[in-house]
């Protein structure tokens, strides 16, 4: 068994030390003790964006926001499905993830990180999501293992009523809020009916047709 190394790490912002962990052709990143992502189990990172951009794809260069790099899935997925009109703003916090997006997990990324529909923003996809009135199609997060904030406590207010009425407002009729979560949350899904969301509760695998099942939410603004 080949062992996991260190790669490299970071401290979150108001949160705890995130590292990067290779083990051969096999990523990980985690939050002290707790595993945030692998890069064998993408696929509902991946269904994270398409079926939240499959519902915005046909419009007129449909804008999306997407909260967290990470290992880029999310990205990828949804360049793969919008068209050439898109623009895709990805809010990533910490500016060591983007780094090694573009070093060590360059090859994960491929050419997602020079497609010119998406630009990056190191910042708090809370605050862009503040400064949104009617702005975004779709809003992806990503941010958490789900609806709370394990990353960094801050991040609790993106899902508390407060934050999802704010995201209510930053996106435009019809628009979708997709959030991703390692296990289902029914007092989650009440405070996006609270804030004035129609919500469908999806669940998906983590890897293809095995591994555990997710739970996308896809919210939508009416």
């Amino acid at each position: 068994m080949i062992p996991w190394k260190l790669i490299a790490s970071t401290r979150v912002p108001g949160g705890g030390e995130l590292r990067l962990m290779q083990r051969g052709s096999e990523f990980s990143i985690k939050l002290d003790g707790n595993e945030l992502m692998n890069s064998r189990l993408s696929g509902s990172e991946q269904a994270l964006a398409t079926l939240a951009c499959d519902i915005v794809a046909a419009r007129k260069q449909p804008r999306i926001l997407i909260g967290g790099l990470g290992m880029g899935f999310t990205l990828r997925a949804a360049l793969s499905v919008l068209p050439q009109d898109a623009h895709i703003d990805v809010a990533e916090l910490v500016p060591a993830v983007v780094a090694w997006a573009r070093g060590p997990m360059a090859e994960i990324c491929g050419d997602s990180l020079s497609d010119r529909r998406m630009h990056i923003h190191e910042t708090d996809v809370g605050a862009m999501i503040g400064k949104g009135a009617s702005t975004y199609d779709a809003i992806l997060l990503d941010v958490d293992n789900g609806p709370d904030g394990l990353s960094r406590p801050a991040n609790d207010a993106l899902y508390n009523v407060t934050g999802l009425s704010a995201a209510h407002r930053a996106l435009r009729a019809g628009g979708v809020l997709a959030v991703w979560s390692s296990a289902p949350d029914q007092a989650f899904t009440r405070r996006l009916r609270q804030a004035g969301f129609g919500v469908d509760e999806q669940r998906v695998r983590a890897h293809g047709n095995s591994g555990a099942r997710h739970v996308i939410w896809l919210a939508t603004r009416a």
